[in-house]
């Protein structure tokens, strides 16, 4: 199973007034920070905060009428929780969410403001992955994954679709274009995206430093599963394994995977604050932080990179403006 850019264009088409196409922003402070042309894809700016409600529109539109009346249930820290449900209001269909008790509040808050049921567990003693099945079972639902499914990865590959068209209107071919990376769907669609529209532009996945199992993957040169020793402020990002097809696509179509500490994300976020005007989560901000941390050496050169999200809690915001005022 994998997925093509016809794939990520028909799932444009499904998307064309319903997703919001973000606009491409440049930064005079960041492109003097880095010497280079920087172009940002505030997908902070999508519906519900994060790109995720892209592959989940996608993924719902086209379900049956049967299917739909069973409804639909999905396990995730936030983001893809909050797709899902404003993707399943939209289509008039009931969304289960299976969420981790220690998830942001303002995801937890925002998965139930727009209609969803959910489901809490325990990240140490309970699977996800079990509750969700165990739903879906008894209930007729739909199981749909966050990363691992082709068309979730297509209606994420939009982003980085209308990354390309909108560099090529201003006739700009990247050089290079960096995107989160997490359980690597939005890496996939992205990828796809941007290799087949132009091989030569280089693709890198961004990761946290404590969930660097795409970074560790390639190195093994095999899917490598990782025991996490330490947390990280990158909620969206905690996948402890590649997908088996985001991993099919991403082993062939990324060019590496960079990785960037704690501290280095709570830089990014104050960045973004103060000079792009943007709120961005941890997770969302990763790309931002390889670039102002020097982890990828385009100076002279163009890139575009992808803010993934912006739900972040109040108090994680503040201790990074704190931590960082002068970025």
């Amino acid at each position: 199973m994998t997925v093509h850019l016809e794939d990520i264009k028909k799932a444009a088409d499904r998307l064309r007034g319903i997703a919001i196409e973000t606009p491409i922003h440049t930064s005079a402070v960041l492109n003097e920070r880095v010497n280079a042309r920087v172009f940002i894809k505030p997908e902070c700016l999508q519906h519900i905060g994060a790109f995720k409600f892209r592959g989940a529109y996608n993924r719902l539109c086209q379900m049956s009428e049967d299917q739909r009346a069973k409804g639909a249930v999905a396990f995730s820290s936030g983001n893809h929780a909050q797709g899902m449900a404003y993707a399943a209001k939209l289509l008039g269909m009931h969304a289960t969410i299976v969420m981790p008790s220690d998830a942001p509040s303002i995801k937890k808050e925002g998965t139930q403001r727009l209609g969803a049921s959910i489901r809490l567990y325990d990240r140490a003693t309970e699977s996800r992955e079990d509750i969700a099945a165990e739903i879906a079972a008894s209930s007729g639902a739909t199981l749909v994954p966050a990363f691992d499914d082709v068309d979730v990865i297509a209606g994420q590959g939009t982003c980085g679709l209308e990354i390309m068209q909108q560099l090529a209107a201003r006739d700009c071919v990247p050089d290079a274009v960096l995107s989160p990376c997490g359980g690597g769907g939005l890496l996939a669609g992205l990828s796809t995206a941007v290799k087949e529209t132009n091989s030569a532009t280089r693709v890198y996945g961004v990761e946290p430093a404590n969930y660097d199992d795409h970074s560790i993957s390639k190195a093994a040169g095999v899917r490598t599963k990782i025991s996490p020793q330490l947390s990280t402020s990158c909620d969206a990002l905690m996948a402890t394994q590649p997908g088996e097809i985001t991993w099919s696509i991403n082993s062939k179509t990324v060019d590496d995977f960079l990785v960037v500490s704690e501290d280095e994300v709570a830089h990014a976020i104050s960045f973004a604050f103060r000079y792009l005007k943007l709120v961005v989560e941890p997770g969302g901000a990763v790309a931002l932080a390889a670039l102002l941390h020097n982890k990828l050496d385009i100076s002279g050169g163009s890139a575009a990179l992808v803010l993934s999200g912006g739900n972040i809690d109040s108090e994680t915001f503040a201790s990074c403006l704190q931590k960082y005022p002068s970025p």
